[in-house]
């Protein structure tokens, strides 16, 4: 395919350089479109708290040039986003390329499981709480017989609780509620707790939310 080439009207170099950025950023190469960029400008511009004219004057480029690049118009060259990543500190590539939503995915039967002692009851950990969050997830799977007790937990912890399958008594220890799939639950991790099964094989989700 020939080299597409053209004028640079974000105030950078021109022909080569510039259409190999058009490519990357518009063209049907798989790289990031102009509306990519146009959307990573406009958050990170709002982020540091920058003006349209302020950020265009930090960058050297002008003030139309950087309008037409949040509006996903324009032709921008490699020194342009460059220079308006050191302004608005943050790395060229999350410019063009931001980061992708992390999708994580666990199977049934795996993850890393906990068994009770005293009663039949597996908690098999989803999500661990990341750095700056707050919560844990679990699938809970459970079998009639001796209730999983629960004493408190850390001041403040909250459990969310849907059943997935069978039916059980969840909640405070002195006032479990009763459970059927759908149903959902909350209560102060805090404080004694129960989880009882009262059907086999009886499954639920859940939420250990931190404050």
């Amino acid at each position: 395919m020939a080299e597409e080439r053209g004028t640079d009207t974000g105030g950078g170099a021109t022909g080569g350089a510039a259409g190999a950025v058009r490519r990357a950023a518009g063209g049907q190469s798989g790289g990031a479109p102009l509306a990519t960029i146009a959307a990573s400008l406009q958050r990170e511009r709002r982020r540091v708290g920058l003006s349209l004219a302020e950020t265009a004057r930090r960058a050297g480029i002008a003030k139309s040039t950087l309008s037409q690049l949040e509006s996903g118009t324009g032709n921008p060259s490699v020194e342009t986003l460059w220079a308006l990543s050191v302004t608005l500190d943050v790395p060229f590539a999350q410019l063009v390329d931001p980061p992708r939503p992390r999708v994580q995915v666990v199977r049934a039967g795996e993850g890393l499981t906990f068994s009770a002692e005293r009663s039949d009851y597996v908690a098999t950990l989803l999500a661990s709480c990341p750095p700056h969050a707050r919560r844990d997830i679990y699938v809970v799977s459970a079998q009639p017989g001796s209730a999983r007790e629960s004493e408190p937990h850390m001041p403040g912890l909250i459990e969310h609780v849907i059943l997935s399958a069978g039916r059980a008594e969840v909640g405070l220890i002195d006032d479990p509620v009763e459970l059927l799939p759908g149903d959902y639950v909350s209560y102060p991790g805090d404080m004694a707790h129960v989880f009882r099964a009262l059907e086999p094989d009886t499954v639920a989700v859940l939420l250990s939310e931190h404050h």
